[in-house]
Order: structure tokens, then C-alpha cells, then sequence
């Protein structure tokens, strides 16, 4: 082990602030020291180096060619040590994950367990964004990134977590309306559907798309509420004020609580899946590697507790 026959830091550190300002008084103010306790650092270091840094004249102070030469050496590697100490302090402060998934995803799976991991490492800031523009994740400065795609859209080093299946879901309130049964596919005739019209999987959530393949295309609804996304009309759902044709396990929660029910099993399984993409500028973060660590487990308990999403879809007829 290479060993370095160097003085204590803090000669080095009194001696580049007295010979900063020409005056041991000054560098005491400086340093939270007396003149005398900066006289004896710099004492100190004249002896471990055997030569004087510095001439006292009468009432000034002149560093010698010596201390000159230390001075430039010792200053650079004081400001390096300062400079990289406050790098490390701000990455310990600032341990950031930044997210990128469908507004979807964020409301209804992520945000809602986020308190899980954020109990655990409250040091590191989670940010997410929720849109359903799909971003470059290196170029635009995200860590991780959830989407909703098919299986050969999801890209080169796509980790997936859940597939889904899709199949009506309702307020437990419309069971209970004698004038308007929902007992069999067939009673969907006497209800409001709730339609999402565009975003990822809107295709998935089509009304007249699901009838077909569940061999109902002669159903005709009462009336049909139109949306943009998907979280308004799960709130609508929620309210009451139609059928959703929900997506398992992404509303397993609300079906676990009661907020909504699946009146019957007709379920489509779905061509796209949740996959999870690292950013390869971030890979070495251990925090990232963490949260997408808690991520998974996160989706491999969610599909324990509901099964897989897949095996669960039942055709026609069930």
C-alpha cells in the first residue's frame, strides 16, 4: 500500500488561508481559530517540510519562493476536496428515481403503494410523471419507464411485469337496482356503458369490439358515455353512472375494496402487457436498481394475489 508523507490537513488548510491573505490573524478569523493557534500550524508544517513559507517582516507577511509553490499545490487540492465533498453531500441528499407511465398506471397501481417503498427509503425522492407521450428515457433525463404495449412494441431490454385481462366492472350500488338487472351479458342492454375513446388500450376497452368477441354483438345499450382517459371513467364506474369494461389486475384494488364489482366472468385477455425499461445512464444508480427492484415485487405479489392475468381470461360463453 502506497503511504504518503504528508502533514495534517489542518496545517495544509491554515497555511493556504494565511498565505491567501498574508495575515495569521485574518486566517484565524477565518478558520474559527486564534493567531496564535494558525502561527502554530504553520510552524508545524515548516518543520515537517525543514524550510520557512513564509518571511515576517515587520507588520507584513511574505510567503518565500517555497511557499509560493506550495501555495498553488495546496490551494488547487483544497478547492478539488471541496468541490468533490460537496458532489457527494448533494448526491446523498438528492437520491432521485424519475418515472415515466400513463396517467392510468400512476393513479390506479403505482401512487397507491408508493407509500411501501417510500417507508422504507425515505431518503430517496420518487418523481413521477404521468403522460402518455412515450419519451426517449436517456435523452430526456428519465430513470425508468412503465408502458402498456404489445409484446414486440416494447422494446429491447423490456422487463415485463403483468399482462391483463379486460371484463366488465360496476358499482356494487347498480346489483341492486330491481328495475335494471345485470345478472347475465344480456341485461348490459338495460344499462350505460362507459367508453374510453383514445390512449394506450383504448382499442382493448372498445364496448362494440368486447361484444363481438364475446359473441354479443346483438346487445344494444340503453346509452353510451364517451371519455378521453381512462381515470374518469373509472371514477364515473366508481360513482355509478355506467359499466366500465375494467382491466384486471390494474383494478383488482378497487374490486378488493368493494369500490367495484365484476357482475359476471366474461373477461378478453389482452394483447398488451405492463413492461418496466431501465434508462442505461441509470443502471448504475443503486436507488434505481432498488426501485425498479420493489416494482417487480410489487407486480409479482399483485399477480399472486389475483392470478396470472392470462389464465384468468375466460371466452365465450363463460
Amino acid at each position: 500500500m502506497r503511504h504518503y508523507d504528508l502533514p495534517p490537513l489542518a496545517q495544509l488548510e491554515a497555511f493556504e488561508a494565511a498565505a491567501r491573505h498574508l495575515s495569521f490573524t485574518k486566517a484565524g478569523d477565518e478558520l474559527a481559530l486564534t493567531q496564535s493557534a494558525v502561527s502554530r500550524q504553520i510552524a508545524a508544517l515548516e518543520e515537517h517540510y525543514g524550510l520557512a513559507l513564509f518571511r515576517r517582516l515587520h507588520r507584513a507577511l511574505r510567503l518565500t519562493d517555497q511557499g509560493q509553490r506550495l501555495l498553488q499545490v495546496v490551494g488547487a487540492v483544497l478547492a478539488s476536496l471541496h468541490e468533490v465533498g460537496d458532489e457527494i453531500r448533494r448526491e446523498q441528499r438528492a437520491k432521485t428515481v424519475v418515472v415515466t407511465t400513463t396517467p392510468g398506471f400512476a393513479g390506479l397501481w403505482l401512487i397507491p403503494r408508493l407509500a411501501g417503498f417510500t417507508a422504507t427509503r425515505p431518503d430517496v425522492d420518487v418523481r413521477i410523471s404521468a403522460a402518455y407521450a412515450l419519451v426517449n428515457l436517456n435523452r430526456d433525463g428519465f430513470d425508468l419507464s412503465i408502458r402498456y404495449q404489445a409484446e414486440e412494441a416494447a422494446g429491447e431490454g423490456a422487463e415485463l411485469l403483468f399482462g391483463e385481462v379486460v371484463l366488465p366492472m360496476c358499482s356494487p350500488r347498480l346489483l341492486r337496482d330491481p328495475q335494471r338487472p345485470l345478472k347475465t351479458p344480456e341485461d348490459l342492454r338495460h344499462h350505460v356503458l362507459l367508453h374510453l375513446d383514445s390512449g394506450p388500450g383504448a382499442d382493448m376497452q372498445d364496448w362494440p369490439m368486447w361484444l363481438r368477441a364475446m359473441k354479443l354483438g346483438h346487445i344494444k345499450p340503453n346509452r353510451v358515455l364517451h371519455f378521453s382517459q381512462f381515470d374518469p371513467l373509472i371514477n364515473a364506474a366508481v360513482e355509478g353512472q355506467g359499466i366500465a369494461l375494467g382491466r384486471s389486475p390494474l383494478l383488482d384494488k378497487h374490486l378488493r375494496d368493494r369500490k367495484l364489482v365484476a357482475p359476471f366472468k366474461k373477461a378478453m385477455a389482452s394483447p398488451r402487457s405492463y413492461y418496466l425499461l431501465r434508462s442505461s445512464v441509470s443502471s448504475r444508480k443503486p436507488e434505481v436498481a432498488e426501485f425498479a427492484a420493489w416494482v417487480q415485487a410489487q407486480a409479482r405479489e399483485g399477480m399472486a394475489a389475483s392470478g396470472t392475468a392470462k389464465a384468468r381470461a375466460s371466452g365465450p360463453g363463460s
